[in-house]
């Protein structure tokens, strides 16, 4: 069948690429003109030309009509100008595989290994729309996504670049991948093709029943509800449910990926707009802490001040539940804890009552044996200090 103008409307970037877009203009504007002012050069493109066409075999359309007039039609459904000249590479190597080099204005597309041979009419198709999508989504907006793509690349590759860009354009490029299956979809007019191609090209299997494999992936979906831990492209699996769930329009997917391509606010796994997310939460979560109390000294502010210079009580609240298990990992918790705990220290005078609330908090983030822990290593408390601690704080969760 062919796609819908409603199905077409549905190649569209992910959330996930719009907030990263979105986090890197407003908080590194510097970089982000920097990258727009790269230009790809037209001796830098006749150069990338002759290295493909001195390590490839150019599929000349005049002699393979057929593979052109398949590649064509992704086009067409995709909804790119076929006058955008398309040049076609076979590569050396056993493995099957597709790639598009990307040139503003000319579709450049790798095929490897026995791809053109053992894939169907159809599964062809998809593996074009595939790779024909990536040349969409980098060619939108005037090249934000790829400028995107670039700026990660770069800073992870940077001596000493933090973590956090390395994760960010990890996760940046599995969300890519997903958008590349839609494509793949679109092209066909269905699915099925999408997966079973991919099926083939991850296991080299000659038949592969898309319906059977779906049930699969819905088998160890239900079994494993974790992150993906894919450094570029997500879990066959995963793909496979993803495209399911899209194509259908499920409500379920947006939550679907936050847990299967981010999963939970992991501390020592922040992407950028991960940081800034958490970055909010604590403001809110300080808000929570000092709600309806007469706790905020002075000195106990401009500790906080230290952090957010402008921080004010009336911040929007964050309770501990924002930060269960299914929406943050434990270092978070653990981290909020011990910043309840230096707040505690910061003014002597109000240490008993911000100690006192720090618990009750503790209790409902279920760190209160870990505040036990650091009121013992960073506050000095003795055994005896301790148990009068847990006495205080008994009497205070009962009243």
């Amino acid at each position: 069948m062919n796609p819908t103008t409603q199905e077409l409307r549905g190649l569209t970037p992910l959330d996930y690429h719009l907030a990263v877009i979105d986090h890197l203009r407003t908080h590194e504007p510097e970089v982000w003109r920097w990258a727009a002012a790269r230009t790809s050069h037209a001796e830098q493109r006749e150069s990338l030309r002759t290295a493909l066409l001195r390590n490839t075999y150019r599929i000349d359309q005049a002699a393979h009509p057929e593979i052109h007039a398949t590649l064509d039609l992704a086009r067409q459904r995709l909804g790119l100008n076929v006058e955008v000249p398309a040049t076609l590479y076979q590569s050396a190597g056993t493995e099957m595989n597709a790639s598009l080099v990307f040139v503003p204005g000319e579709v450049h597309l790798i095929v490897q290994g026995d791809l053109l041979a053992r894939l169907s009419e159809q599964e062809l198709l998809a593996v074009f729309g595939h790779e024909l999508a990536h040349y969409v989504l980098w060619s939108q907006e005037e090249g934000a996504f790829l400028r995107a793509e670039r700026i990660l690349s770069d800073a992870s590759a940077a001596p000493g670049a933090a973590a956090s860009f390395s994760e960010t354009w990890r996760r940046y490029a599995l969300h890519t991948e997903l958008f590349a299956d839609h494509g793949a979809a679109i092209a066909c007019g269905s699915p099925d093709p999408a997966i079973s191609s991919l099926v083939k090209l991850n296991t080299g299997i000659r038949q592969v029943d898309a319906a059977a494999y779906l049930r699969q992936a819905a088998e160890v979906d239900a079994q494993q509800t974790g992150a993906s831990e894919a450094a570029s492209h997500p879990e066959v699996f995963m793909r496979a449910r993803a495209l399911q769930l899209w194509w259908e329009g499920s409500e379920e997917l947006g939550p679907w990926l936050q847990q299967r391509l981010q999963g939970p606010l992991a501390l020592r796994g922040l992407d950028l707009p991960g940081q800034h997310r958490l970055q909010g939460m604590t403001r809110g979560f300080l808000a929570h802490f000092f709600a309806g109390t007469e706790l905020l000294s002075e000195t106990v502010k401009a500790q906080i001040q230290l952090m957010f210079p402008d921080w004010h009580q009336d911040e929007p609240a964050v309770t501990p539940q924002a930060f269960a298990p299914e929406h943050a990992d434990e270092p978070v918790r653990h981290y909020l804890t011990a910043l309840m705990l230096d707040l505690a220290l910061a003014d002597p005078d109000q240490q008993e009552p911000v100690l006192l609330r720090a618990g009750v908090i503790a209790q409902a983030l279920a760190t209160l044996d870990h505040l036990h822990q650091l009121l013992k290593r960073e506050a000095g408390f003795g055994k005896r200090e301790l148990d009068r601690y847990k006495r205080q704080l008994a009497k205070e969760a009962a009243a």
